[in-house]
């Protein structure tokens, strides 16, 4: 199995930043790879970014010309980032870390964390 543990949501103005982490335990070694979903309110879960294994970063369309979206990692401290810049009020939304792991793909799930974007 694997947990996840987000942090660095909050209230932010537009225009601000932030950077969200997503600490991995478990058996991290079978993750296939990770990614950041956001839920808005009212509507269904959507991708925002994944990183695999070995690296490789995919966007989701929505957010592909921002420039100021940004995923990362840090191997040693197992630890996913999402860093985001120039926020907008359409950023505000519940910011899920997920892994997916294993030969079966399975999918694991952070409990989440709050953005929002507000004057």
């Amino acid at each position: 199995q694997v947990q996840l543990a987000e942090s660095g949501g909050g209230l932010v103005e537009p225009g601000g930043s932030l950077r969200l982490s997503c600490a991995a335990s478990g058996s991290i070694s079978g993750i296939n790879a990770m990614g950041w979903y956001r839920q808005p309110p009212g509507k269904q879960r959507e991708l925002v970014a994944t990183i695999t294994r070995g690296g490789t970063t995919n966007y989701a369309d929505s957010v592909k010309g921002r420039a100021t979206i940004t995923i990362s990692r840090d191997i040693a401290k197992r630890t996913v980032y999402l860093q985001m810049n120039s926020l907008k009020p359409e950023d505000t939304a519940g910011y899920f870390c997920n892994a997916n792991w294993g030969v079966a793909m399975r999918d694991y799930w952070g409990q989440g964390t709050q953005v929002t974007v507000s004057s």
